[in-house]
């Protein structure tokens, strides 16, 4: 498997597609299917009938996106970067390459 740079709890900024400059947290990382939920990113709505434990209704959910269409977001700046790996105290860590600050 490839390495993956992002992880659950990340801010990050859409860079393709449809929400295109959309801002969310990834609630749920895919890594078979290489794909992110991005909270508030690619709603679908469905129309669901009742059930004995369901009302039913219009049922509005975040679908995955595929993760090369993410950029983690600098804490520093406020602006997307790109993350590189470097060894801190004898523990791998993430960096921006465009600050060089850490990700915690």
């Amino acid at each position: 498997m490839d390495k993956w740079r992002i992880k659950k709890g990340d801010f990050v900024q859409v860079i393709a597609g449809r929400d295109k400059g959309a801002r969310g947290e990834i609630q749920r990382v895919l890594r078979e299917e290489r794909r992110v939920v991005v909270t508030g990113v690619n709603y679908c709505i469905r129309h669901r009938k009742p059930s004995a434990t369901d009302p039913g209704g219009i049922v509005k959910f975040e679908k995955s996106i595929h993760a090369s269409n993410v950029m983690l977001i600098d804490s520093g700046d406020d602006k997307p970067t790109r993350v590189g790996m470097k060894v801190v105290d004898g523990k791998k860590v993430r960096v921006s390459k465009r600050t060089g600050s850490l990700f915690v």
